[in-house]
């Protein structure tokens, strides 16, 4: 991932061009077939991304969430990139600042490199698994490696989505030996555990590939896991992109579903 932190420049300058705009009206907010919202930071940055990344892997194909021509390749075996080029749009519109943006790229259903730039934020998080994880200061280009805590399985730090906190992720929490909840948008919340603030991230609900590559990527490359609820790791290139239920963790965390 060597290209990443131009990558990542250059989509932080195209994002933070739209936020400033957001309450002027001049980034444009649109609504697409499943009523989700799409802001022209989204396409922006997603024609910048796909543009380079073919440009520099021609023979890597690569998926966003935008294109949805690109849905329909066959990517089972060998490498591929999942790109969601402003994930959290929701937070994007709402002015929060736990927007980010993911690249992933992916070898045989396997998350093997990640990156989450968090723009409002001034953080880029990169793993490479088997190598290690780090965050990166956009402001002063300082990097630190990061790394999942060790769980307290008596006192359990979990972290929810601020927008789709279901009844079962309610009932994970008062289930488990749950000291604190946190709340974060995107995919900060694989975040907050590679960089060792929560424990577990139960999610219940709905999540496509590209919501979740990137950070599963650094929790994997940080000592942690992602994991379906049967136990086995989560993988991609499923049917239509689509991710089952799952529980991301760090690597000695104990809970009961």
């Amino acid at each position: 991932m060597s290209i990443a932190p131009q990558l990542m420049a250059k989509s932080t300058e195209i994002a933070m061009r739209h936020y400033a705009n957001i309450d002027t009206g001049e980034c444009k907010v649109m609504t697409k077939d499943d009523a989700s919202p799409l802001t022209e930071a989204d396409l922006e940055v997603d024609r910048y991304l796909y543009d380079e990344l073919t440009k520099a892997f021609p023979n890597i194909p690569v998926v966003t969430e935008e294109r949805a021509q690109s849905h329909s390749l066959d990517v089972g075996t060998g490498m591929f990139f999942l790109v969601d080029p402003i994930d959290g749009t929701k937070e994007f519109i709402n002015k929060r600042n736990e927007f980010t943006v993911n690249i992933a790229l992916l070898e045989n259903g396997k998350p093997i490199a990640g990156v989450v730039c968090a723009p409002a934020l001034n953080e880029c998080y990169l793993g490479e698994v088997g190598k290690g994880a780090a965050l990166l200061n956009l402001q002063t280009n300082k990097s630190t490696p990061i790394t999942v805590r060790k769980t307290d399985n008596d006192a359990l730090l979990v972290v929810a989505s601020r927008s789709h906190l279901t009844p079962e992720n309610q009932k994970f929490i008062d289930e488990n030996k749950v000291a604190e909840t946190k709340c974060a948008g995107s995919s900060l919340k694989f975040c907050l555990l590679a960089k060792g603030e929560a424990d577990v991230y139960p999610r219940f609900g709905p999540t496509m590939e590209w919501d979740t590559a990137a950070g599963h990527a650094v929790l994997l490359a940080a000592g942690g896991v992602v994991n379906n609820l049967d136990g086995t790791p989560l993988s991609y290139a499923k049917t239509e992109f689509r991710n089952p239920n799952f529980i991301a963790a760090s690597a000695n965390a104990e809970y009961k579903l």
